[in-house]
């Protein structure tokens, strides 16, 4: 199922219930299963109570919940929405040559990349190991393994939203970054049971811009998902 989908379905989920319906436990539960595939209840208890537990894990819990996540959201080639890679595509800075994509999951932006543009792409992800058509470099993204100004642009999508030091991961982007910054990531309301293990959530533009400490930050949205521009 792809992202407009999956977008249109949220919208529907979490602006027209009642909250006291859309997050119920009870409610949320059989979501829970299909998507995460009728895990066993220590799974179950696990990612949906991720949001009172994320905080409280070690990093390599942490990384472990991501690395051994199998839900139906990871059937897509990537989270990103048609419309967001287009605008991306249009508005990226012509005069740079390198891209670092943050948060690179399985390689489809980063190959998206490396075929339709001149740009050096290297990815960065958790997972141990990611067959890219540039370099991958395993890291986390609050503390990126590259010097200052390792990169003419750095791009990110749908992964400040799972960040637990946001503040920390986002300084850690503009350290690397020469000329830009590009960020997507959904334009959601917080709640405590969703499917997408998210723990920030900017359902308008200003709380994007808030978290980015960029006041002035371009943000586009489109089919359900913030595209951010810092230049």
């Amino acid at each position: 199922m792809n992202r407009s989908v999956t977008n249109i379905i949220r919208y529907f989920m979490d602006e027209l219930l009642p909250p006291f319906i859309r997050d119920s436990r009870w409610f949320m539960y059989p979501f829970f299963y299909y998507a995460f595939r009728g895990y066993k209840s220590k799974d179950m208890a696990l990612y949906m109570n991720f949001k009172s537990l994320a905080y409280d894990m070690t990093e390599k819990e942490f990384t472990a919940a991501y690395q051994e996540l199998d839900s139906l959201g990871g059937d897509r080639p990537t989270d990103m929405n048609e419309g967001c890679m287009r605008y991306v595509l249009q508005h990226y800075d012509r005069k740079a040559k390198t891209m670092l994509d943050v948060g690179c999951g399985r390689g489809y932006w980063a190959d998206r990349i490396y075929d339709e543009t001149n740009l050096r792409v290297t990815g960065c992800d958790v997972l141990d190991k990611v067959n890219i058509k540039g370099t991958y470099v395993q890291g986390s993204m609050e503390k990126l393994p590259f010097k200052d100004n390792s990169f003419d642009i750095v791009f990110s999508s749908h992964t400040i939203e799972h960040i637990r030091e946001l503040p920390t991961a986002i300084n850690e982007l503009k350290r690397v970054a020469k000329k830009q910054i590009i960020i997507v990531t959904p334009c959601q309301r917080y709640y405590y049971y969703t499917l997408d293990m998210h723990l920030n959530c900017f359902p308008q533009q200003s709380y994007l811009r808030k978290a980015l400490n960029e006041p002035m930050a371009v943000c586009k949205k489109i089919s359900g998902d913030w595209v951010a521009i810092i230049n």
